[in-house]
């Protein structure tokens, strides 16, 4: 097994972005140096470019079950997403303006989904169980005859949750449904097969496999109508105009297939050390609340709820002692209020504020995982006696004052509202008399 990735750092952020393979990097160099033809031209070096371009491709479709000329490649999983979303949406509009997704979806379909609302689509999203899972049966009950397109993740990049996509996938095809997976977490991860898994759609993305970063691709099986978001030259058969990435594209293919190769004892040894890190930590720091499902679940992604905790001071003090680790999806990690996922699951505000995304990947060895059992109970021992801040506090009480109108009604959110009000006039008044030295 290789050394850690950043000499004298734990990297615990896979899910986030994953180092490029040396392998990878070597397949790459050639294309970015003296074969750096461009895959349209017909000069020598422009064949060569495309010979290179067409092997990836065929290497890509095979390591997935499909076709090459089924794969369209694109600058990464959010540009396939919303190719997927927008594409086929248009391009099917005659068969219907409904879309099913999941209410825990990564952005890049989310965002998608709602621009489609604004162009006169009907958009359900699918509630999920505490675990983050969809209930195939759902799927069924919101399905209506103007239903053209359902994407549902393969696996959530937050809390690790896989979701029953065979079964949902062989749903749609039964009813002539078009449907997509954003497999970006799973792909080199999971067993990826379009045809097994019963889908006609499927977004990848290089970063996410120790491949490099602004590329990725999207399988369009035979037969699906999709409109280009991008107008230009007409490459990758009019569907995404643009001159290809043919390192990168070459590198994704390198990264794939060797994630391919190693991808069920990696997956053994991660979960392995996932487990190890779970029950290290379990025996340690008291309410301690794993979110996602227990057993359908990424092998090296471990998300955990420290009750009393601030994650985001948890996180830089982790950094500041050689380990990075996160609260949830890196598009949206700024954020100061919990993530659309853990608000999907039902998870409280006191435990989402305190979430933390830990992810194993292909670097991490089992003295990684002793340094973080080191280093976490102290810091959440330290960070439970300092308080949570103020600003978590007010979110803890608008969420208190929610769930009494939920359950006894406006006027016990008025009382509780005024009695907070109350409070912090009282102490701004305090404070200011004291510093007049007047009491």
């Amino acid at each position: 097994m290789l050394n850690n990735s950043v000499p004298g750092k734990v990297y615990l952020d896979y899910a986030a972005t994953t180092p490029l393979r040396a392998e990878v990097l070597k397949e790459m160099l050639p294309y970015l140096a003296e074969t750096f033809g461009n895959a349209s031209s017909l000069s020598s070096l422009g064949v060569e470019a495309k010979r290179a371009l067409e092997k990836a491709r065929a290497e890509i479709a095979h390591s997935i079950g499909a076709e090459p000329d089924e794969i369209v490649f694109t600058s990464g999983g959010t540009e396939s997403d919303n190719l997927a979303i927008q594409g086929i949406g248009a391009a099917n509009l005659n068969r219907g303006n409904h879309i099913l997704t999941s209410s825990i979806e990564h952005l890049a379909v989310l965002n998608p989904c709602r621009f489609m609302e604004k162009l006169g689509f009907r958009v359900t999203y699918l509630p999920v169980d505490r675990y983050g899972r969809v209930d195939p049966e759902e799927v069924i009950k919101r399905i209506t005859s103007k239903t053209v397109l359902i994407s549902v993740m393969h696996a959530n990049n937050e809390i690790g949750t896989i979701q029953p996509v065979q079964e949902i996938g062989r749903m749609a095809q039964d009813r002539g449904i078009i449907f997509h997976t954003d497999a970006i977490q799973t792909v080199g991860k999971l067993p990826v097969d379009v045809r097994e898994l019963h889908v006609d759609s499927l977004s990848l993305s290089g970063h996410k496999v120790y491949g490099p970063k602004g590329v990725g691709a999207l399988f369009v099986r035979k037969g699906i109508k999709i409109s280009p978001l991008l107008f230009g030259g007409g490459q990758e058969k009019g569907i995404r105009s643009g001159t290809e990435n043919v390192a990168g594209i070459v590198g994704l293919a390198k990264a794939i297939e060797l994630a391919a190769a190693e991808r069920e004892s990696e997956a053994k040894r991660e979960a392995g050390l996932r487990e190890m890190l779970f029950k290290g930590l379990s025996e340690r720091i008291e309410d301690i609340h794993l979110n996602g499902h227990p057993v359908h679940r990424l092998p090296g992604n471990l998300h955990l709820s420290f009750s009393g905790i601030d994650a985001r001071k948890l996180i830089p003090a982790l950094d500041e002692r050689g380990i990075a680790v996160s609260r949830g999806s890196s598009c949206s990690s700024l954020q100061s209020h919990p993530s659309h996922v853990l608000k999907a699951i039902g998870l409280p505000n006191s435990l989402a504020l305190g979430a933390v995304r830990i992810t194993l990947g292909l670097h991490t060895i089992a003295a990684d995982i002793e340094r973080a059992l080191n280093c976490l109970p102290g810091l959440i021992d330290e960070g439970r006696k300092a308080g949570i801040g103020k600003d978590v506090q007010d979110e803890l009480f608008r969420e208190r004052i929610e769930e009494a109108g939920r359950k006894e009604g406006c006027e016990s959110v008025r009382q509780m509202a005024w009695s907070y009000v109350f409070k912090k006039v009282s102490k701004k008044i305090f404070r200011s008399a004291r510093s007049a030295n007047k009491i």
